[in-house]
């Protein structure tokens, strides 16, 4: 049986074996293939009641996937578009928001390494952090050449 003849349940069950999927996605993904007679809310329902579908199993795949690479303020948006309740996001917060500084850091020395010697250079390590969703504050501190553990870099 292809994927074309797949129910709205088996998709689901297909979509949600490649990643953690929050209800809103899924629901964006299998619209299109509503059929006539087809409940896609009680099929979400189903999922939800059997444990298939979990909020913080979304959030916790999230953080762990990208908050290597991006500042709080893009993992939390990037939360917020996947639908999840703002509980969920504040609990994502929490979480992040110690260490950002250090995943700062780490982005910083793997992309420039050196503190910028001119006011361009500044400003092109300022962009690229900022870009990836990290706060001002902790932007100036790793440009400082300040690490997270306290000492000039």
């Amino acid at each position: 049986m292809g994927f074309d003849k797949l129910s709205l349940t088996g998709r689901a069950l297909k979509l949600l074996g490649q990643r953690e999927h929050a209800r809103l996605e899924l629901e964006r993904k299998l619209a299109p293939h509503v059929e006539d007679g087809d409940d896609l809310a009680a099929v979400l329902d189903a999922l939800e009641a059997k444990g298939f579908i979990s909020p913080e199993r979304v959030a916790q795949s999230v953080l762990y996937r990208r908050s290597g690479k991006l500042g709080n303020a893009r993992v939390l948006h990037e939360l917020r578009s996947k639908g999840l309740d703002d509980a969920t996001v504040r609990a994502a917060a929490e979480q992040l928001k110690d260490t950002e500084h250090a995943r700062a850091w780490d982005v910083w020395q793997r992309k420039f390494g050196t503190v910028a010697a001119t006011p361009q250079e500044r400003m092109k390590q300022m962009r690229f952090l900022a870009s990836r969703g990290f706060g001002g504050d902790v932007v100036n501190k790793v440009l400082r050449g300040q690490s997270p553990d306290g000492e000039e870099g």
